[in-house]
């Protein structure tokens, strides 16, 4: 695979939206709840396969990262940005809501970096 220049931006914008650590997200993909919380929106970017892209991203040196890398960090920025727009729908004390952006590495419970 060829490595991917990824933008100053796009390396901040992901680093401030993953807000677990490597090894809270790697504790958190194995519970039965975050298998749990990729139920309720199958066809949306995110779940439990986007978590374990999300903890191998977060694995690697940034000069390491390819194309499929840099899609990931642009879909994990864009969806959890999004969600968090959308309190309308879902209040942030909503657990599957919650759940939901844990599985790509957001903890909505924890400061954005």
């Amino acid at each position: 695979m060829s490595h991917a220049i990824v933008s100053d931006e796009l390396w901040q914008d992901f680093h401030a939206v993953v807000n677990m650590t490597s090894r809270e997200l790697e504790d958190w993909l194995r519970t039965e709840d975050a298998h749990e919380a990729t139920e309720p929106l199958p066809d949306q970017a995110g779940g439990h396969g986007r978590g374990h892209d999300v903890l191998r991203i977060l694995g690697k040196r940034r000069t390491d990262l390819d194309r499929h890398d840099e899609t990931v960090m642009r879909e994990v920025v864009e969806t959890v940005s999004a969600q968090r727009d959308e309190q309308y729908t879902t209040k942030p004390g909503d657990t599957v809501w919650r759940h939901r952006l844990m599985c790509l590495g957001h903890d909505p419970l924890k400061p954005v970096g």
